[in-house]
């Protein structure tokens, strides 16, 4: 494929002109700025406005429902967490399933009880739900992932996009979302499973922040440039404004050129403005940042509650380690503290500042992992892959705290009440954002696609999760 000439010109003129004034720092290649989704703080621009009014983006319809919730934010746990040793434990299954985790702790509601390794968490059960009977029973990471992610099972001849991109089509621009930060934002990767917009296109696509929150400095890619200091950036803009004889050229009321400097005031607000101080953390006081921990996770949950104080519709925390085929309980004593932390600390500092009612928080990953631990070489107490029985967390937006949902056999394989399917969790979270599962998706060849399928690959259509609604 050409990529110069599959994209319109205008995103790679613009992007040009930004990198001379130092924009975003390094230079890219094209192929890597398509990788991206968007063309550093230029793409940040054009996925406004500019966007909307370039792309001929389609209006996304009204949502009939009364939304509880504006804002969603996703902790994916990638690679798949053990609900044995986090919330669904199973301390009279036996050694070669508990492990070196036995002794599940209460939480500080009466008859629920969490993995040991999560104090913070037990302290604050009245804020979140556990769904321990999610269920799909696919144990690769690719598929399970999309199966979470869309709702849908994989195959087919469409890639469906992925509940951030609903979001940010419902809940975005073409829904009279006003901000410069883009709707929908990954912390700090992307998860590059599947294409996280499917067939929706680059303009739902997330923007991957790049750089680690829990660095002295959160260098996010596009809007932070190491080694730039911002009186530098004005200097560069400045000199490039006395270079651009074109411009002085066209006539002042030119509707492109308008177009093309409010695109350029925007991305100078991202980098100089009050709009890019959201990624500074240094104007968080110490001990805030202490609680959430100073470590990658911690901070990025800082960082998701900062991006939905400013009304960022979808963040997506990408948490990576959790695919323990080997050595799964020495990693486990050092991730589960600092998800414990990082988490519980989320959830207090939403409720404190009146966040939590209006914003969906979900944890959870791809699958679970195998009840009976893997204590042979070479896994030498590993857990492998496990689709058919695995818990989420759910909180805040519409979902009620304090309630378990589902359950699992004594030893955690199966699910034997209330099973879950991860399109039911979708369903349940759009109905809480206001947004209508019968709604129309824009579909490139015009197929007629809805939000939610009409029934699961079983026959059966999908299932709110009523009881903690």
């Amino acid at each position: 494929m050409n990529l110069h000439h599959s994209v319109d010109p205008r995103l790679w003129n613009l992007s040009a002109e930004l990198r001379l004034l130092g924009l975003g720092g390094p230079q890219i290649t094209r192929r890597e700025a398509i990788r991206r989704g968007l063309l550093g703080t230029a793409g940040l621009a054009l996925s406004g406005a500019l966007g909307s009014r370039a792309f001929g983006a389609p209006a996304a319809p009204a949502a009939p429902r009364t939304p509880k919730a504006k804002s969603v934010i996703q902790i994916w746990l990638w690679g798949g967490p053990c609900h044995l040793d986090t919330f669904d434990p199973k301390p009279d299954a036996g050694y070669d399933y508990y492990g070196a985790l036995k002794t599940p702790i209460p939480t500080n509601v009466a008859g629920i009880q969490i993995g040991e390794l999560l104090p913070l968490l037990a302290k604050q059960a009245d804020k979140y739900s556990v769904i321990r009977s999610m269920t799909h029973g696919i144990n690769g990471h690719e598929t399970a992932s999309y199966a979470v992610q869309t709702g849908r099972a994989s195959g087919g001849r469409d890639v469906f996009p992925g509940t951030g991109a609903v979001v940010s089509l419902f809940k975005g621009y073409d829904a009279g979302y006003k901000g410069l930060l883009p709707p929908y934002i990954v912390l700090t990767e992307l998860q590059g499973r599947f294409s996280e917009a499917g067939f929706l296109g680059g303009r739902y696509k997330p923007f991957a922040t790049g750089g680690d929150p829990g660095a002295n400095r959160f260098v996010v890619e596009g809007v932070v440039a190491q080694g730039i200091t911002d009186e530098r950036q004005r200097a560069r803009r400045e000199f490039l404004h006395q270079l651009n004889t074109f411009e002085h050229a066209m006539p002042h009321n030119d509707p492109r050129l308008a177009a093309l400097g409010q695109c350029e005031t925007d991305a100078y607000e991202m980098i100089l403005g009050d709009a890019g101080k959201v990624f500074d953390l240094a104007q968080e006081k110490d001990a805030i940042r202490d609680n959430y921990g100073r470590n990658t996770f911690g901070q990025s949950c800082l960082m998701a509650r900062r991006l939905v104080e400013r009304g960022v519709p979808y963040v997506t925390i990408n948490y990576k380690g959790w695919d323990t085929h080997k050595q799964h309980f020495p990693i486990m004593r050092r991730k589960l503290p600092e998800f414990d932390r990082g988490l519980a600390t989320l959830l207090a500092d939403l409720a404190e500042r009146g966040l939590l009612d209006s914003t969906i928080v979900l944890a959870g990953g791809e699958f679970g992992r195998t009840p009976k631990v893997l204590w042979e070489s070479p896994w030498n107490g590993g857990r492998g892959h496990w689709g058919k029985a695995f818990s989420a967390v759910v909180a805040g937006g519409g979902f009620k705290g304090g309630h378990v949902v589902g359950k699992t056999d004594a030893r955690g394989e199966e699910v034997t009440e209330r099973p879950v399917q991860p399109s039911d969790l979708i369903a349940s979270m759009y109905e809480n954002l206001g947004i209508d599962g019968n709604a129309k998706l824009p579909h490139p060849e015009g197929a007629d696609v809805r939000a939610m399928p009409a029934t699961l690959e079983n026959g059966r259509p999908y299932q709110r999760i009523s009881e903690i609604m």
